[in-house]
């Protein structure tokens, strides 16, 4: 068996290179990098006319090994196949939010926190967080859990149209606190910490139908759902025009239906009830929202 095996290898080795095959995989279809750009990763002196070449002449594990030195590339198998081909199968990370520090700076970061340059051939609709500390992302110690909070909020926006279609920007605050700007509405949201984040939405989602909808969506400077059980709505000093409320209604309207056609298999699989189902023995009321209301 020993002797059958070495003669395979060598019979194996003694073969040319007849072409080579590149295959970029993606969870999301969304091509960040491309069949030129792991020619460049791999370099001339790896791919240069690399038919006709032994096939013992490919140091595969080298090539490997650049290839996952670039960031965005997850992960990456060289090997020869059966007819002789060089397949080259590189998985490509996915950005899942925009970060833009205190000093200008803006980047990617992937679903693990890994830092990605921004790249040109794709756009793409991501949520987008200002104000990170740092210029360069830290996944360890105290530093690390801001990035954990950042990527809990960010999954959770990710998963339901509505709320990536409504939240403009995430403003992370000096204290690491988050506060959002919605697309529709002229109120911020204070969110307190990354905890407990989809509870916070949901009582945000039911503030949004069951009050803003009937009394205007201009009429709040701002909505805090930083405290478990209350939505806190901190009234504007200013009038609100009859108009600008019911086409602010309109537009949250029209999210609200797009977004419950579209999130049927998401935020649906939560243990909490669907909102149109709230009734007097469900987790709100339109009394009980309205009674945490502190007029200020």
């Amino acid at each position: 068996m020993l002797v059958l095996l070495v003669a395979a290898i060598k019979k194996r080795n003694s073969k040319t290179c007849k072409g080579y095959r590149i295959e970029i995989k993606s969870a999301e279809n969304r091509p960040f990098i491309d069949r030129k750009d792991v020619m460049k990763m791999l370099s001339d002196s790896f791919m240069n006319k690399p038919e006709g070449r032994p096939i013992s002449s490919f140091d595969l594990l080298k090539m490997e090994g650049r290839l996952k030195k670039e960031a965005w590339v997850k992960n990456a198998e060289l090997f020869f196949d059966n007819n002789d081909l060089l397949r080259i199968v590189v998985t490509q990370r996915d950005p899942v939010a925009r970060i833009f520090t205190v000093g200008g700076n803006s980047f990617y970061i992937d679903s693990s926190g890994e830092q990605l340059l921004l790249n040109e051939k794709q756009t793409v609709m991501l949520p987008v967080f200002t104000g990170y500390p740092f210029e360069k992302v830290k996944q360890a110690g105290a530093d690390g859990m801001l990035l954990k909070q950042i990527k809990s909020i960010d999954a959770f926006i990710l998963k339901d149209p509505f709320w990536l279609a409504q939240i403009a920007q995430i403003d992370i605050a000096p204290d690491r606190t988050f506060e959002m700007v919605p697309v529709v509405g002229g109120h911020i949201i204070e969110f307190g910490d990354g905890n407990n984040c989809e509870e916070k939405f949901h009582r945000l989602f039911v503030f949004y139908k069951e009050v803003l909808s009937k009394t205007g969506f201009d009429k709040y400077a701002k909505v805090d759902v930083r405290f478990d059980g209350e939505v806190i709505g901190t009234r504007k000093g200013g009038l609100v025009t009859k108009t600008d409320s019911l086409q602010a209604v309109k537009n949250i309207a029209m999210l609200i239906r797009s977004a419950q056609q579209l999130q049927i298999d998401t935020v649906r699989q939560r243990t909490v009830k669907p909102l149109e189902n709230l009734g007097p023995d469900k987790d709100f009321k339109t009394g009980d929202i309205e009674d945490t209301i502190r007029k200020k």
